[in-house]
């Protein structure tokens, strides 16, 4: 079992490389902050604003993930996902869209993707869902059977279960407050602002309402700390960190 008192080990392919990833949308801003998220988890990243660039770029770089937009202003991704997939057949694809309709999401699994998102996402749920996507198609490294576990001191998290302890009582979580608490321990006794938090936790765009952050702290702090020494410390003008409990 991972304690994770130092940061989570850079994702390696079954081959020991690190493994990349294309991502394609014509949205400057959300390529950006999807690409800096991936190479800070061990990816390899390109990027791409519309379909000729992304074939292109997919011949050249030979990705093993695409993170992939629905309209792109030189075609649509279906037809995208069809051609790297002549080529690539194994290749992991996940659709990113603003549309959310049932019939949508169908459409999406139907053209041949392996997962799908919607606009707005959390950055850290299309990250678990690109794992989960890599270690389904046998393209990670094989991990020990408990490394979907996070925990600092009597904290854990079941990554894949998503269920969360503390002192061996089971703490329910939302899904916002599930994935704070999964940023928060992935970097333990580290100091992560507002800004930070926001970019990886919310949605890209969310406009920077910091407080925010500050309301679903407490709400953690209510369901993670109350009755016991506690573990998330505020830095006074800097942030939040993960922090052992002072006895």
């Amino acid at each position: 079992m991972n304690t994770h008192d130092s940061p989570t080990p850079p994702l390696r392919t079954s081959d020991g490389r690190m493994p990349r990833a294309l991502v394609v949308d014509d949205e400057a801003d959300l390529t950006d902050v999807v690409a800096a998220a991936l190479r800070s988890e061990g990816w390899q990243v390109r990027t791409a604003a519309g379909a000729a660039e992304a074939l292109t770029a997919a011949a050249s770089f030979e990705p093993d993930a695409v993170v992939l937009d629905w309209m792109l202003p030189d075609g649509d991704g279906p037809g995208v996902l069809r051609a790297l997939r002549r080529d690539r057949p194994s290749i992991c694809v996940l659709f990113l869209t603003a549309r959310d309709a049932v019939e949508d999401r169908v459409a999406g699994i139907t053209a041949g993707a392996d997962d799908y998102v919607t606009k707005p996402f959390s950055i850290e749920e299309l990250l678990a869902r690109l794992r989960g996507l890599m270690r389904r198609a046998g393209l990670t490294a094989r991990s020990a059977p408990d490394s979907t576990h996070l925990v600092f001191g009597d904290l854990v998290m079941d990554e894949d279960a998503r269920e969360v302890t503390r002192g061996g009582s089971p703490v329910e979580l939302s899904r916002t407050e599930f994935e704070l608490l999964r940023y928060l321990m992935r970097n333990p006794r580290r100091v992560l602002s507002k800004a930070q938090i926001l970019d990886r936790v919310w949605a890209y765009d969310f406009g920077g309402r910091a407080h925010v952050v500050e309301l679903y702290i407490s709400y953690l702090r209510k369901k993670i700390d109350a009755g016991r020494p506690p573990l998330i410390h505020t830095v006074r003008g800097v942030g939040y960190v993960l922090r052992p409990a002072l006895r």
